[in-house]
C-alpha cells in the first residue's frame, strides 16, 4: 500500500507549497485581520501571490501539480514570501528541478571500506556506525551495540534507525523525548526523499512507515524538512541511566552516500561516566558467553549487514 503523498508523487511541489502556506501566520507575513472569515489556516492563495508578485492562477497551477517549471527568481520570491528556513528553501529548489532523474541500478549489498571499518573498531570508547541516506545501519562497533541495540540480532531490512525509532518498542523507549527525535527523523527522511525521488527503497520505507504508524503519517503530512546539523540526544538506557550525547556526523569522501556517525560525551560529565560503565559492562563476559574480558577490538570486530558477526573468539 503506497501512502497518498510519497516522493514519487508528481504533486509533491504543490503539496509542499500548500503545507507551508497553511503553516504561516498571516500576521508574520504582514497581513492584519481584515474581518474576513479565513476558511483555511495560514495565508490565502491571493496573499501568497501578492507577496511573490505572481498571479493567483499561477499559484493554483503550482499547488495542483499542473506545472513544475518555475524560474529561480520566482522560487526565491516564493521562499521569501513563505519565510522558509534554509533547509526548506533548499528542498523547494530541489522539488522544482525539472531535469529528469538519472536512471540508477538497483543497489547491491552496501560496501563499507575496510579502512572505515578499521576506524570504527579502534573507536573503543565511542559508539559509532556507518549510515546511508536512508539511515540504514551498514556497519557498527561494539560500543554502538552497547548503547543502542544488538544490530546483528536484527534482519538486514530491520537495521534502519528510522524504522527502529517508529516500529521497535525497545528502541523507542531509549529516547528521553521520543516525539522530538521521531519528528527529526521524519524531517530528515523528507529532505532525502526530495533529493532522491528515484530511490525505490526509500519510497518503500516511507510507504511501510505510513501504513504502520499513525504518528509518522501525521508528521509526514507536515512537509517539514531538515538537513544534517549538530544534534544532542538524551537516551534513557536501562543499565546506564540517562545519557546525553552529542551526535557527530561526518561525510565519507570515498562513498558520498555514506556518513560516519559517532556519539560523544562532554569530558568529566555524568554521561561520560555512565558511558564508561556501560562499555565496561558490555566487555565483561557473562554466563553463557565465551568472550575474553581483555579482548581488544580489531577491524574484525566491526559488524557488517550480511548476518554474520566477524569477531575474534578465544
Amino acid at each position: 500500500m503506497r501512502p497518498q503523498d510519497t516522493p514519487a508523487d508528481d504533486s509533491e511541489l504543490g503539496a509542499f507549497l500548500r503545507a507551508r502556506r497553511a503553516a504561516l501566520d498571516p500576521r508574520r507575513a504582514g497581513f492584519l485581520d481584515d474581518g474576513r472569515l479565513r476558511r483555511v489556516p495560514g495565508l490565502r492563495r491571493e496573499e501568497l501571490a501578492q507577496l511573490a508578485h505572481v498571479s493567483v492562477d499561477y499559484i493554483v497551477r503550482l499547488e495542483q501539480g499542473r506545472t513544475r517549471r518555475v524560474s529561480r527568481p520566482v522560487l526565491a520570491a516564493l521562499a521569501d514570501a513563505l519565510h522558509l528556513a534554509p533547509d526548506e528553501r533548499g528542498y523547494l529548489f530541489t522539488l522544482a528541478d525539472v531535469a529528469p532523474a538519472p536512471a540508477t541500478p538497483r543497489p547491491g549489498r552496501p560496501h563499507v571500506d575496510a579502512q572505515l571499518r578499521q576506524l570504527l573498531a579502534t573507536m573503543h570508547d565511542i559508539p559509532a556506525m556507518v549510515l546511508n541516506r536512508r539511515m540504514d545501519v551498514l556497519a557498527w562497533n561494539r560500543a554502538a551495540t552497547a548503547l543502542l541495540t544488538d544490530f546483528d540480532a536484527l534482519a538486514a531490512e530491520e537495521r534502519n534507525l528510522i524504522r527502529l525509532t517508529f516500529l521497535d518498542d525497545a528502541y523507542r523507549a531509549l529516547y528521553a523525548d521520543w516525539p522530538r527525535a521521531a519528528r527529526e527523523c521524519v524531517a530528515v527522511l523528507r529532505m532525502e526523499a526530495g533529493r532522491h525521488p528515484e530511490d525505490s527503497e526509500l519510497v518503500a520505507l516511507i510507504g511501510e512507515l505510513s501504513t504502520r504508524d499513525p504518528d509518522f503519517r501525521t508528521w509526514w503530512a507536515d512537509h517539514r524538512v531538515r538537513g544534517p546539523r549538530q544534534l544532542t540526544k538524551t537516551y534513557l538506557h536501562p543499565l546506564a541511566g540517562p545519557l546525553t550525547l552529542d551526535v557527530q556526523q561526518f561525510t565519507v569522501d570515498t562513498q558520498p552516500d555514506q556518513q560516519l556517525v559517532a556519539y560523544t560525551a562532554p569530558a568529566d560529565s555524568p554521561t561520560q561516566e555512565g558511558l564508561r560503565f556501560l562499555l565496561r559492562w558490555a566487555s565483561t563476559p557473562h554466563p553463557g558467553t565465551d568472550e575474553h574480558p581483555n579482548h581488544r577490538p580489531t577491524a574484525h570486530d566491526v559488524h557488517e549487514p550480511h548476518g554474520t558477526v566477524r569477531a575474534h573468539r578465544d
